[in-house]
């Protein structure tokens, strides 16, 4: 037997050109064995693991696992949220070659149960024993499920029969040289179109759909996404999304491909550790930009007006400056030709703003350091993805001095679809494609489209799924007959090939925070109120969930007069007065409720109801579908104000 203490890198095998993630994974322990994988903090402690440290868990946990009935193509359901426990379980189960079917803490029972049967799981790895407590009816009744492994706590067989904690697992941490051999020969016999992940999404039915990716899906990104990024083994990296989520997990197969660190935070310890730990790159949703912006703005307004009218000034000088800048640079997008004498005038234009703001620019530039401070005072990129970054928000952060990579992909696609790296400059755009990708713009009717014409983003490459898990329905529906995979998304390209969202064909909302929402599922709740005639979800990109409804006014105006008092009669617009509308919200969110299904982000946090009504050819489809995002654009102003 052995400890970790006398663990030597040179003893892993060699692989020269590593196509599994378990290959990746051996390789990066053995080029980076003493570099700092992961820091986090346990109970108040801060705990440093180096990479041979990380292999040592993995091999001890991938031990237990197979020793207690886990072997190649299990299907195990992996509900937690973020820490370095989850990333240990996830490469044991690689190992294996099981599949790991991840889902986060706030799962509803009924979503947890139809996950573990649609996808024919066999193991069940929850993160705490509360957990287990909150699903326990189900858990009892579950005769599909072989064993239980609980991340935390001890001694917990007594719960269930087939339950086993990590810390009664792991307590005899000695390993032998077979253990080790028996590990590689294992990890070994895996095959790149190995199934390696279900990851379930919303899905248009009320659903979820599983989405199947194998080892060269996401291997794919693990080779092009750290060119885009230019990633070294000095870069270490701030985390806050939970693992589970696509974005989240690749970055980290990323971060550790090339020995770089990821620090484990959470959305309250968020600003905090960006200062303590000064990390180079940070990888995150749209929704922690508008927290750390409106931190920012809020210890600036504490310090008085004129303290915010010269922030602001300088700001200002600094997103001029560096608008013009782009102008000179050529670093706007362009979906038509211009000319020649306009581009000329244009360019001189701009020239002639740059020499006028820059020694604006310059002083406002050495202020605003200490807002870089705020964020560490090394962060070189901030990676933004799982939704669209609101302009004012790039503009800001670019104004402030830190340079944004705003990434576009999918779960679908393992993620990367497209992103504006270090090699893009163009501004306002996502990009080109990332290597080794074809992406095109279609009509309704199936044709490509030229550059700067609107229409569906269709996508093919090795990182696209072979389809969904049990669902040939959604399979027929997704990909078109020459194999692209229909992203559902609306865009267009440049002439210089990078690719700017439009809107969303299809109809799941993703917020901010890079949840992703089914509408209809909320939109046929809210039907079952008289006084709401039709209803249309909205929240894409914002940081919460908003409702346009259609009212039934003598059916809303009865309800009115029961519910709410001290209004003026005689209102003709009375479905307008702030207490109607907090009291029907209120109502509303009252049916949104766990024990329904529902998550705690699937609440209403603002509604609005419309005075006009869908129109056939319109708004709706000769079915009575709504047109969502022709509704979305043209209540645009409406929806923007409801949820600012």
């Amino acid at each position: 037997m052995t400890d970790f203490r006398l663990f030597d890198p040179d003893v892993l095998p060699v692989y020269e050109s590593p196509d599994t993630l378990f290959t990746y994974f051996v390789s990066s322990v053995r080029q980076y064995g003493n570099n700092i994988a992961y820091i986090y903090t346990a109970a108040g402690k801060e705990h440093r693991v180096t990479y041979i440290k990380l292999f040592e868990d993995v091999l001890l946990l991938a031990r237990s696992f197979q020793r207690r009935g886990m072997s190649r193509g299990d299907k195990v359901m992996l509900l937690s949220d973020n820490r370095y426990a989850w990333m240990v379980t996830d490469l044991a189960m690689i190992s294996i070659g099981a599949v790991n079917v991840p889902r986060g803490s706030d799962t509803p029972t009924q979503e947890l149960e139809f996950i573990i049967k649609n996808a024919e799981c066999t193991f069940l790895i929850v993160e705490t024993d509360g957990l287990l407590e909150s699903h326990k009816s189900f858990l009892r009744s579950c005769k599909q499920l072989k064993t239980v492994f609980a991340m935390t706590g001890q001694g917990l067989r007594t719960l269930f029969g087939n339950l086993y904690a990590y810390n009664d697992l792991l307590r005899d941490r000695r390993y032998s040289r077979k253990d080790m051999e028996t590990f590689f020969e294992r990890g070994e016999q895996l095959l790149a179109s190995d199934l390696l992940t279900i990851i379930y999404t919303s899905g248009t039915t009320g659903l979820p759909k599983g989405v199947m990716l194998t080892h060269s899906n996401i291997m794919h990104n693990v080779h092009v996404v750290p060119e885009i990024i230019q990633l070294t083994e000095e870069d270490h990296w701030l985390s806050i999304l939970p693992s589970w989520h696509i974005f989240e997990r690749t970055a980290e197969y990323v971060a550790f491909a090339r020995g770089t660190t990821l620090v484990y935070s959470s959305v309250k310890r968020f600003a905090q550790d960006l200062e303590k730990y000064r990390p180079t790159l940070v990888a995150t949703v749209p929704r922690v930009w508008e927290s750390l912006y409106s931190k920012v703005q809020a210890t600036v307004r504490k310090k008085g007006n004129t303290a915010q009218k010269i922030f602001k000034a300088m700001l200002w000088g600094s997103a001029a400056y560096r608008r013009n800048r782009r102008k000179f640079f050529d670093r706007m997008p362009v979906f038509r030709d211009q000319g020649a004498v306009s581009s000329a005038i244009e360019k001189t234009g701009a020239l002639c703003k740059m020499l006028l703001l820059y020694p604006f620019y310059r002083f406002a530039d050495k202020k605003l350091a200490m807002v870089r401070q705020r964020f560490g005072g090394q962060l070189r990129l901030a990676i933004s993805g799982g939704g669209t970054l609101a302009p004012y928000l790039e503009e800001w952060i670019d104004a402030v001095g830190i340079r944004i990579v705003n990434a576009y992909g999918m779960t679908e696609c393992s993620p990367a679809i497209a992103g504006r790296g270090l090699t893009c400059r163009t501004w306002g755009t996502l990009g080109p494609p990332v290597a080794k990708t074809s992406l095109r713009i279609v009509s309704e009717e199936g044709e490509i489209l030229p550059a700067g014409e609107e229409g569906s983003i269709e996508v093919s490459g090795a990182q696209v799924t072979p389809g969904y898990y049990n669902n040939e329905e959604e399979n027929r529906k997704s990909f078109t007959e020459d194999g692209f995979f229909k992203t559902g998304d609306l865009g267009r390209m440049t002439l210089n090939g990078e690719l700017v969202i439009t809107g969303r064909a299809k109809e799941i909302i993703v917020l901010s925070s890079g949840e992703n929402i089914d509408p209809t599922r909320i939109e046929n709740a809210l039907s079952m109120f008289p006084f709401i005639q039709d209803a249309l979800l909205v929240g894409q990109d914002k940081r919460g969930l908003g409702a346009l409804l259609v009212p039934n006014i003598e059916e809303l105006r009865e309800y009115v007069s029961k519910k709410v008092t001290g209004l003026k009669k005689g209102r003709d617009d009375f479905w307008n007065d702030g207490k109607v509308l907090e009291q029907v919200r209120r109502d509303l969110n009252k049916i949104l409720l766990p024990k329904q299904g529902f998550k705690p982000y699937e609440k209403l946090q603002r509604i609005t109801f419309l005075d006009k009504e869908f129109k056939f050819g319109e708004e709706l489809t000769n079915t009575m579908k709504k047109k969502r995002h022709v509704i979305e654009k043209k209540y645009k102003v409406l929806i923007n104000n409801l949820l600012r």
